[in-house]
């Protein structure tokens, strides 16, 4: 037991290392071979923060563990919206513009809402994946039009754009190519042996690991760009990259599982942890529409209390 939780710690921190570091590569060959700033910002930058998630649930399904996958899916954004945003609101209230309340914040509560449609029945099926995926490549090229549209003043476009490496070789960036792919298969691989191993043990379904261990794991790059945000001043981009990659999460990772293994899920993924998804995603969309369009402390709070309340059920009913 001691030597599977080690597996997996040092799996999610060379699971978050080498999803970085592959990003990086392939975002400066693309840079070198001319293509546009908008559209690596908004491909590849924008996918690697959630490559952690999409590798854990690619493995998850091959390893006949659609309900790990699905887990970490529901799991990631709960911890997105409930620790990340409340522990970064209680470190500095969060302003939210006016752009993020019109369009991002209803965009992701109209993907939330297809989630529990297609998760109404409890099985995720290939065609559900398909259409999950087609949604996605729609998503990306609406985003790369609104880019272009702003003229750059978007500050989660503009801060994309900032991070794409300049003067890297197209040697160098294949070396990390080659460092990152093979690092990022097989530490996504080791984090879900392990954390099958951990599960059997404790007697937790493959759902509350998902939902726990591995989607918290999995969030680290989230809460980085966040406190990052936030500590420049940038408190869009704290919250853009949460509700980015709520939106990624829902329709490119959960799709992965439908398209790799189409099956049944447990049910309490929609009886209960989809509710919780939703309950939270309406709640960030109240609170920015309230008077002084922000998350203040006290409901930064909140939500610290809420994600620690839910994650303290899950463990006293981790078998479900």
């Amino acid at each position: 037991m001691v030597i599977a939780v080690a597996i997996l710690i040092v799996g999610l921190v060379v699971l978050v290392w080498s999803a970085d570091r592959l990003v990086f590569g392939a975002a400066a060959i693309a840079k070198n071979y001319g293509v546009s700033p908008l559209v690596i910002g908004m491909t590849i930058l924008a996918m690697g923060s959630s490559a952690p998630e999409m590798m854990v649930s690619a493995n998850a399904a091959l390893a006949d563990k659609t309900d790990t996958a699905v887990g970490n899916v529901l799991g990631s954004n709960i911890a997105n919206i409930a620790l990340i945003l409340g522990f970064t609101a209680l470190i500095k209230p969060l302003s939210i513009g006016s752009t993020i309340i019109r369009r991002e914040l209803p965009l992701m509560l109209g993907v939330t809402v297809l989630a529990g449609a297609l998760l109404w029945n409890s099985h995720l099926g290939f065609f559900e994946g398909v259409g999950l995926i087609t949604l996605f490549v729609i998503f990306i090229l609406m985003m790369i039009k609104i880019g272009k549209d702003s003229g750059g003043t978007d500050p989660v476009l503009a801060d994309q754009q900032s991070d794409i490496p300049n003067d890297v070789s197209n040697l160098k960036a294949t070396m990390w190519i080659l460092v990152g792919l093979p690092l990022l298969l097989l530490s996504s691989d080791q984090v879900v042996d392990s954390a099958v191993t951990i599960a059997q043990y404790f007697g937790m379904s493959d759902l509350v690991i998902g939902l726990t261990i591995i989607a918290i794991g999995t969030s680290l790059p989230e809460l980085a760009a966040s406190i990052a945000g936030v500590m420049k001043g940038e408190d869009d981009l704290a919250v853009g990259n949460i509700i980015g990659s709520n939106v990624f999460n829902i329709l490119a990772v959960m799709a992965i599982p439908g398209l790799l293994n189409p099956s049944a899920i447990s049910e309490y993924a929609m009886s209960r942890d989809y509710y919780i998804m939703l309950v939270l995603s309406i709640m960030l969309l109240v609170f920015a529409l309230g008077k002084s369009r922000s998350i203040n402390r006290i409901e930064g709070a909140v939500f610290l209390l809420c994600y620690i309340g839910y994650q303290g059920y899950l463990f006293v009913n981790a078998a479900a």
